[in-house]
């Protein structure tokens, strides 16, 4: 898989995909994430990647002519299954989208700035628009982040355990069940009898009763 995020702020995700499992997956071949520059893109002689809205008021607007020429330039190379563009107003990012995703070959995310793109980029270019919550940020690095990350780890391959990410919250629309590690016993809380009884029926059973029990209390729209 390849992701390709468009940003006027390529420095902001340096750390995130230089550790841990997105760095290994990244080493290991399963994904190849290239952050673009948008004002390596932009024919100003200031690099400016924004101006005033037609109409007035406040904020500035990002350009359509630097998105546009680092997207054509772009698809000149490869194919994309999507063009995301990160936005407020977008489908809300769940589980089932991000496992969607993750069957992808090739992958654009533009990150919007300021009071957002050009309206023509969304009508252009944009195939998948993705919000990430109710709420506004600064920008969409971190959403592209996240939604990175929800992706990347379920490629096969990338997490030690491949059953793992099958066992998340929110597969299968139920909440994750309780866990636990050594020791067994903390200061007279113990871990419950089941999980040490090495008999995996019904650990799996005891599972799923608390993952149902916890998706009831915190998340009953989850099993609407």
């Amino acid at each position: 898989m390849r992701i390709d995020i468009l940003t006027c702020l390529p420095r902001l995700l340096d750390s995130f995909f230089a550790h841990s499992i997105l760095q290994r997956a990244q080493q290991g071949g399963f994904v190849d994430v290239v952050v673009h520059d948008l004002r390596e893109y932009t024919l100003d002689k200031h690099r400016r990647v924004d101006d005033y809205a037609f109409g007035g008021g406040a904020g500035m607007v990002m350009s359509i002519e630097p998105i546009a020429r680092c997207i054509r330039t772009l698809q000149t190379e490869r194919t994309y299954d999507e063009i995301i563009y990160v936005t407020p107003d977008g489908e809300r990012f769940e589980q089932r989208t991000a496992n969607r995703l993750s069957l992808a070959q090739n992958l654009i995310i533009l990150c919007g700035h300021y009071k957002g793109v050009d309206e023509r980029v969304r009508e252009l270019f944009i195939t998948k628009e993705i919000s990430v919550g109710d709420y506004v940020l600064s920008g969409g690095e971190l959403p592209a982040a996240v939604i990175s990350d929800a992706i990347i780890r379920l490629l096969p391959g990338v997490l030690n355990d491949e059953t793992s990410a099958l066992t998340d919250s929110f597969q299968d629309d139920l909440l994750a069940p309780p866990v636990y590690t050594r020791p067994a016993d903390f200061e007279g809380h113990s871990v419950p009898d089941i999980l040490l009884s090495g008999h995996e029926a019904k650990i799996n059973e005891w599972r799923f009763e608390k993952a149902l029990e916890r998706t009831k209390q915190r998340r009953p729209d989850l099993l609407s």
